[in-house]
């Protein structure tokens, strides 16, 4: 793999590669960008590079103290290490822009500044944070090589010659290793939250995905039941086309039939305008269920073994409209389904109230169930469906636990 490649493609796993958003290997590697796309530095950055600065003109002040007490370096190299060991510091700052310049400067700085030993540490520790394992070998390697020379020519007064060396690549080796750390902790920490981001992605991906389905199953139920009443209203209407001389009260029941049927078309009409519809109706013939058929709903569900009770409380049910009737049907039968699967062995109440004026109300309520129940496969589409069923509808739908433990569809459907 190539330089170029590498940087790309940090990552390998299984055969396949693992690329990086260039948001992420843009925080850990800062400066392969441009400089109008660097972010600003946060206050916590603010507050390490101030650290840093600070440990190094703290090590700095504590190398010009022994120069200044070493009799065998001479006044003008002393000046000129404390001037390096300056410029060094103010470099600090440059540590997250150019951690590899930097690094490679700091070998022959610290070769000849002893006051520059602190930024020479603290570029190693960035350069291992910011960059791969390899540029860490040469820089770091190319430091090893010279600390033999260095202690050589500047020997440490307190320690012998070997402990020095001993001493100086045991401190290197363990702020390299520390850097290493730290950088494959952000790694994967960068990487969770990327996974996270694409996690949340693809569920509200599922999610309009399951409600374009929703919309696309309304309207092929929409277009049943459309086709039904612009049917009758057509064969009514043929009638007394052909029939013009019919009794009068023929006449006259035909034409309220007429009438009935185009206000219940126009009703459909309205669910229908602004739902996508995609493919043709694959069950066209099926009769639709409504606010009558719930009782045969609760009696097929205790044939299937469950506990169901039923409170029909609606007054003056035949003058709920055939939509807002299809709409509860489907919210019991939902609740129903997803109680048998989550709860069984509970007792489940149905209950729909509401009268001439007010708003039809749906509620599906099961407590919690007794012992462990095995996981049931499923993500929350049909909830997610008939909530959009809902909203067509002119109502909403809100569904969680209750306070008892248990669970709760709540639904709030206009009358018309």
């Amino acid at each position: 793999m190539t330089g170029d490649k590498a940087a790309r493609n940090p990552h390998e796993f299984t055969g396949r590669r693992w690329y990086f958003p260039s948001a992420l290997m843009h925080e850990l590697a800062p400066d392969t960008a441009r400089t109008g796309s660097r972010p600003r530095r946060t206050a916590r950055d603010w507050l390490v590079d101030f650290s840093c600065f600070l440990l190094a003109v703290g090590v700095g002040l504590l190398g010009a103290d022994a120069l200044s007490t070493n009799d065998r370096v001479p006044e003008a190299v002393a000046a000129a290490d404390q001037v390096f060991g300056a410029l060094s510091c103010a470099a600090v700052w440059l540590r997250r822009r150019w951690p590899l310049g930097l690094a490679a400067v700091m070998v022959p700085v610290g070769f000849v500044s002893e006051t520059s030993g602190g930024v020479v540490v603290i570029s190693l520790f960035t350069l291992a944070v910011h960059r791969p394992f390899r540029y860490v070998l040469w820089v770091g390697g190319a430091q090893l090589v010279l600390v033999p020379v260095y202690f050589w020519w500047r020997p440490d007064p307190d320690l012998p010659y070997l402990a020095s060396i001993l001493l100086f690549v045991v401190l290197e080796v363990a702020v390299i290793g520390w850097g290493m750390f730290v950088r494959s902790k952000r790694q994967l920490v960068l990487s969770l939250r990327d996974r996270a981001r694409r996690a949340e992605t693809e569920a509200r991906l599922r999610a309009d995905t399951a409600q374009r389905l929703a919309r696309e199953a309304i309207a092929r139920e929409m277009h049943d039941v459309l086709a039904h009443r612009l049917t009758l209203l057509s064969v009514h209407a043929g009638a007394l086309e052909f029939r013009p001389d019919a009794p009068r009260a023929e006449i006259a029941r035909a034409a309220g039939v007429i009438r009935e049927s185009a206000h219940e078309a126009l009703q459909d009409l309205r669910e229908i305008i602004g739902v996508l519809r995609a493919g043709e109706p694959d069950d066209a013939g099926r009769p639709q269920p409504t606010l009558a058929a719930l009782g045969t709903l609760a009696a097929e569900s205790r044939q299937a073994g469950m506990k169901v009770t039923l409170e029909n409380r609606v007054t003056a049910p035949e003058h709920v409209p055939a939509s807002v009737g299809r709409t509860a049907y489907r919210i019991a039968q939902e609740g129903l389904t997803n109680a048998r699967k989550h709860a069984p062995g509970t007792e489940v109440t149905v209950t729909v109230t509401g009268g001439p004026g007010e708003d039809l109300t749906v509620i599906v309520r099961n407590p919690a169930p007794e012992g462990d129940v095995p996981p049931v496969p499923g993500a929350g589409q049909g909830l997610i469906g008939l909530t959009e069923r809902a909203s067509l509808a002119g109502g909403t739908l809100k569904h969680g636990p209750a306070p008892d433990g248990g669970f709760e569809v709540r639904a709030r459907l206009p009358r018309g």
